[in-house]
């Protein structure tokens, strides 16, 4: 995104962006099918959950103005809207924790003024609204959106864990409020006894961790061994919505004598029940309102713009993270302009506005990215099968499938093209097709069903549909407020928890953490395994010092929200991170070692090629090779852009030639599953293209030319530090010495090293 401040320029950039991909952002869901439903449920029971609990905690707090039927209502309307005429539809909106805190505050202060009371606490907040709609416009007329590009890994993966944290958090303070007597309940009755209240909180101990466990591991079904396909993809996909239901019926089935209240569930009035729908028809209270009281309401109104101009710009930033390879433009400016009108239209009708929540966000784009590989992978497999029934050679199989991608693109004019195609063929069978010189492939060379998912590359579904459906179905949550109302809260609680914990895999700083607790003796498995370079490049106690730093300043800002009203001001300590980083951090770190730990955006220079193209040039090299130490074999770009690398390389030539590996880890002669699929946290799958041996010699000449254009190593994008971890200089680094040793020069891992 182009930092400017010029009056609207983002906004109108945003705006010409967008419309140019309007109609596909329609057309591209609706083709998806049935299929959108699988991420539109998995969002949707993301989003209403926490609404629901955050709802009740408001219910509390506000002696019953607010319920969970305003905080439903306010992240629907705000959602159907924003899918609509949104800039950024993976962007997911909700009433968040900030919110029910400022609001919270905001209604004690009210209570405490004779002149303002609980009566025209609502009216009271509708000017605050006000103020802060005022203020959201100017930020986004005035292009504040474009510094969004400063906030690097350190302060975006810091306010992720921040916000796991908190889900954490109200898990674990819910779960011991079962123990207790809740407040504005009888303490005399009889589900609060001593003996009831204990029988209650160890129930809820089993439904909240039994939803806990049994959603994580659906969510990793299509890893199961048991099953047929199609049954494992159901429960990846539904199995999270499913498990909710699982356990709430679990909770029926205590029956006798057990008292009414065990377990406790979720308590909102109806929509329909009388005074549920007084604070629609707010906005003609608010001329009682003092004057004095309507220019004071600035104050508060300050502190929320800046929050939900951090909120929403940061959740929109980790929705469309480097790694997801979006191809449609983003909308800081517009979007921000746009929630300036949707707080003013919630404070008019008396209910919270809802603005771009976390972990929701980033979690709506990575089921979209799944969604997306599936529709890829049953077009290239129908076209492979089509293909070997014409008796076609493996290249033409693979071109008729690189075809088949290239036709799903569909790009426009605003966009850029696929740059990515598929991968390349896994080495074995380019081999065995080789061996085969011209003849006819089959199954039994080129499994279709398990090579295929290695070819496809990262891709998000682009559309607006999901995000209409979800906000809908948030919606109807209001109607079925009666069946809501029979989920246990220690359910919700497992699923709160369960957020925290699938919001960590991929957070580097989450990552680093592990690492300092892991054992120096053990710390060689961390380089066999998926990692990323700074591993390999920075000294061990610099990553120590690095993790320690950003853990204290995490501290500091969990620390933050337990202020009673401070509490809302920790995005604040989060945008504090910007200088922090650009002019103190360099001070105590080496250039090189942050843009490895910390690869800020704004400091990168345009991706190397890391290009070997002829088998003559990569045995040349051989002897370059062994004195690297492991070389990246396999590239995939995680959560900011930075290279993962997955084991070393190991070569072998059909003579003499010996085998290279990592002067440290001689641990096995071949790397384990190098070509197979993991499966994250999520279920989407992501692909190691590693290649254990490149035979050299007489098989590959003797290779038909098809195959050969395959057995060659193409161009990948990579980060700019290849050409260091290779010992050669970076062209950005040509009016400075060279960081990394001489090619010449042995290159063991940092891993080990202490400074």
């Amino acid at each position: 995104m182009e930092e400017s401040f010029v009056p609207f320029r983002g906004i109108k950039n945003d705006l010409r962006g967008r419309l140019m991909c309007y109609k596909q952002d329609w057309t591209g869901g609706f083709r998806a099918g049935f299929r959108i439903l699988a991420p539109t449920t998995y969002i949707f029971f993301a989003s209403a959950i926490p609404v629901i609990s955050f709802g009740e905690q408001l219910d509390r707090d506000t002696d019953g103005v607010l319920t969970a039927v305003q905080t439903l209502a306010s992240t629907a309307l705000c959602g159907i809207i924003h899918s609509i005429i949104g800039g950024q539809p993976l962007l997911i909106l909700g009433v968040a924790e900030p919110t029910v805190i400022m609001y919270t505050f905001m209604f004690n202060f009210a209570k405490s003024r004779p002149d303002l009371g609980s009566k025209l606490f609502l009216a009271w907040t509708g000017w605050v609204c006000v103020w802060t709609a005022i203020l959201l416009f100017l930020l986004a007329i005035l292009g504040a959106c474009s510094i969004i590009n400063r906030f690097t890994r350190l302060a975006g993966e810091l306010f992720g864990l921040l916000i796991a944290m908190l889900f954490m958090q109200e898990a674990i303070r819910g779960l011991v409020h079962e123990f207790g007597i809740p407040g504005r309940e009888n303490p005399n009755a009889i589900e609060f006894q001593s003996s009831w209240r204990f029988a209650n909180g160890m129930f809820a101990l089993v439904l909240s961790f039994g939803l806990l466990l049994t959603a994580l591991r659906s969510r990793k079904a299509r890893s199961w061994r048991y099953g047929s396909g199609w049954l494992r993809g159901f429960i990846a996909d539904y199995g999270v919505p499913l498990m909710v239901l699982v356990w709430t019926a679990v909770s029926y089935t205590p029956a006798g004598s057990i008292p009414k209240g065990v377990p406790r569930r979720l308590f909102s009035p109806n929509p329909w029940s009388p005074g549920a729908y007084e604070n629609w028809t707010v906005v003609k209270d608010m001329l009682n309102v003092p004057v004095l009281y309507i220019i004071g309401a600035f104050i508060p109104a300050t502190m929320i713009a800046v929050l939900y101009y951090f909120d929403h710009s940061v959740a929109s930033q980790l929705a469309q993270q480097k790694e997801f390879n979006l191809k449609k433009p983003p909308s800081f400016h517009y979007d921000l302009l746009l929630l300036g009108f949707l707080t003013i239209l919630c404070g008019l009708i008396g209910i919270p506005p809802a603005n771009g929540v976390i972990p929701q966000s980033p979690m709506h784009t990575k089921s979209l990215a799944t969604l997306k590989h599936q529709l890829l992978r049953n077009k290239l497999v129908a076209t492979a099968r089509k293909c070997m029934r014409k008796n076609a050679s493996l290249g033409e199989v693979y071109g008729s499938m690189q075809e088949a991608y290239q036709h799903m693109q569909s790009p426009l004019i605003h966009q850029e093209s696929s740059a990515q195609g598929l991968k390349e063929l896994k080495e074995s069978t380019i081999q065995m097709a080789s061996n085969m010189g011209d003849a006819p492939v089959d199954e039994t060379v080129f499994d279709v069903e398990k090579e295929i998912d290695d070819l496809l590359p990262v891709e998000v579904k682009e559309q607006r549909v999901s995000n209409l459906l979800q906000a809908i179905m948030v919606g109807a949550c209001v109607a079925a407020m009666p069946f809501i109302k029979m989920i246990p809260t220690s359910v919700l609680f497992g699923y709160f928890a369960f957020m925290a914990i699938e919001s960590l895999p991929g957070n580097q700083f989450w990552e680093r953490i592990l690492l300092l607790f892991t054992a120096p003796s053990r710390r060689y498995k961390v380089l066999e395994d998926y990692h990323a370079t700074f591993v390999e490049t920075v000294p061990f106690k610099t990553i120590a010092v690095f993790t320690i730093f950003q853990t204290a300043y995490l501290l500091v800002c969990f620390g933050i929200t337990w202020v009673p009203i401070a509490g809302v001001l920790f995005p604040l300590m989060i945008m504090l991170l910007v200088p922090v980083r650009q002019y103190i951090l360099p001070k105590f770190f080496k250039g090189a070692h942050l843009q490895d730990l910390d690869a800020a955006e704004y400091e990168e220079a345009p991706a190397l090629s890391f290009n070997l193209t002829t088998e003559s040039e990569l045995v040349s090299r051989t002897g370059s090779f062994a004195d690297d130490g492991e070389i990246l074999d396999g590239m995939v770009t995680r959560s900011r852009g930075e290279i993962r690398r997955v084991c070393s390389l190991k070569m072998a030539s059909g003579t003499a030639t010996p085998s290279i590996q990592s002067p440290r880890f001689l641990e096995k002669e071949d790397c384990s599953s190098p070509h197979g699929m993991i499966t994250r946290s999520r279920g989407e799958i992501r692909r190691i293209s590693s290649l254990n041996k490149i035979v050299v010699g007489t098989a590959s000449a003797s290779a038909s030319p098809s195959l050969q254009s395959h057995h060659s190593f193409e161009k990948e994008e990579c980060s700019p530090r290849i050409s260091e971890l290779r010992g050669e200089q970076s062209p950005r680094n040509v009016a400075r010495r060279p960081i990394s040793p001489r090619p010449t020069e042995p290159r063991p891992s940092n891993l080990g090293k202490t400074g």
